[in-house]
């Protein structure tokens, strides 16, 4: 029903969202929607290509950016400036000629349903969130340059594609064959917008498994998304990772924060920025509408506002623990075109603390 026009996205296609206001649990089998639909026809099913258009800043201003970071746009008229006047005295100006358009345009590979153990299939909103953030790390900054970054629970990998830009490796996962496959098409789909030297690697993730996880001796060609030894060692040398739209099953959450912890207890230290979307149920233990995996997500955490007595009790705790902040997305432009970020997203960058 729509297509990439030029630089433009053209959304036109029947919209659903996955989780209503009140709802039941969904069983394993029903299948959910999300309300990412960019050049999606209506009644499709299988995999469907879709154009994301990235706006980014023009080079000069992306060098003055990173060198300033408080940076402002250039002035359109100069105080020098001479005009020439009409004929009742008052200047006349003209128009500045709009700046050239600086964008990419991304090919994913996804599904428009799946069941909710292959949500990884489709594109979800947070997963935009993070890319924004990514986006404007790298264009404001060098943070995320020459990085060995990891990104869990990568679905599409749309995350991970955006940050071979910058990025030494990129460690992109997630768990199962189908979800795999498809984000190593989308890896294959986008691979020229990697920076030259960037390796990205595709691997299975499992959170409930040991790690490290079983290695093969020197390639993964017994399972194309197995792990090798030297690839371990390198993800023990990463400083970033990143997750979006992870959080929705308390299981889940528990199993998250177990390898998480594993992961970050290497030097050096990891951060890890996670995009997540509250989801409310009616339950009938509370008899209210609750966002009842948001607050097991949060019970993880310690923030700056955390209570003086949970605070004092975690000072003299012998085990590691999670320290989160939230970030504001006010501060974070839309890079990416043509999505609403709804009310109900989240930013957090949570690191590991003993």
């Amino acid at each position: 029903m729509s297509k990439t026009v030029g630089a433009t996205i053209l959304i036109d296609c029947m919209e659903r969202k996955v989780e209503e206001d009140v709802r039941q649990p969904l069983s394993s089998s029903e299948q959910v929607m999300s309300e990412v639909h960019l050049g999606c026809p209506p009644n499709h099913s299988g995999p469907h290509l879709s154009h994301f258009t990235i706006s980014l800043p023009l080079p000069h201003e992306n060098s003055t950016l990173r060198g300033n970071a408080d940076a402002v746009g250039d002035i359109s008229i100069s105080a020098s400036t001479s005009f020439d006047l009409d004929e009742d005295g008052d200047p006349i100006l003209t128009r500045r000629k709009k700046s050239p358009s600086h964008h990419l345009v991304l090919t994913i590979q996804h599904n428009i349903t799946s069941s909710i153990p292959k949500v990884g299939l489709q594109v979800w909103r947070a997963e935009l969130v993070l890319a924004d953030f990514v986006l404007h790390v790298m264009s404001m900054s060098s943070d995320f340059d020459k990085v060995v970054a990891l990104e869990l629970g990568a679905g599409t990998g749309l995350v991970g594609i955006l940050l071979a830009r910058a990025a030494k490796t990129v460690f992109i996962t997630d768990h199962g064959d189908e979800v795999l496959e498809n984000c190593d098409k989308n890896v294959d789909l986008n691979a020229e917008i990697f920076h030259g030297k960037a390796s990205v690697h595709v691997r299975e993730l499992d959170w409930k498994d040991s790690w490290p996880p079983q290695e093969t001796d020197t390639s993964p060609s017994k399972g194309r998304y197995s792990w090798i030894q030297s690839e371990t060692e390198e993800l023990k040398k990463a400083s970033l990772l990143l997750a979006a739209d992870v959080i929705y099953s308390d299981d889940l959450t528990d199993a998250f924060f177990s390898i998480l912890k594993k992961l970050m207890s290497d030097n050096p230290e990891k951060v890890l920025y996670l995009a997540m979307e509250k989801r409310y149920n009616f339950t009938l233990d509370d008899l209210d509408v609750v966002a009842n995996g948001y607050s097991h997500f949060r019970s993880y955490l310690i923030t700056e506002k955390a209570d003086d007595a949970r605070c004092n009790l975690l000072d003299s705790a012998s085990e590691p623990f999670f320290v989160g902040e939230q970030i504001d997305l006010r501060c974070i432009p839309c890079y990416v075109r043509d999505y609403n970020r709804g009310n109900d997203v989240e930013l957090w960058k949570i690191k590991l603390k003993s």
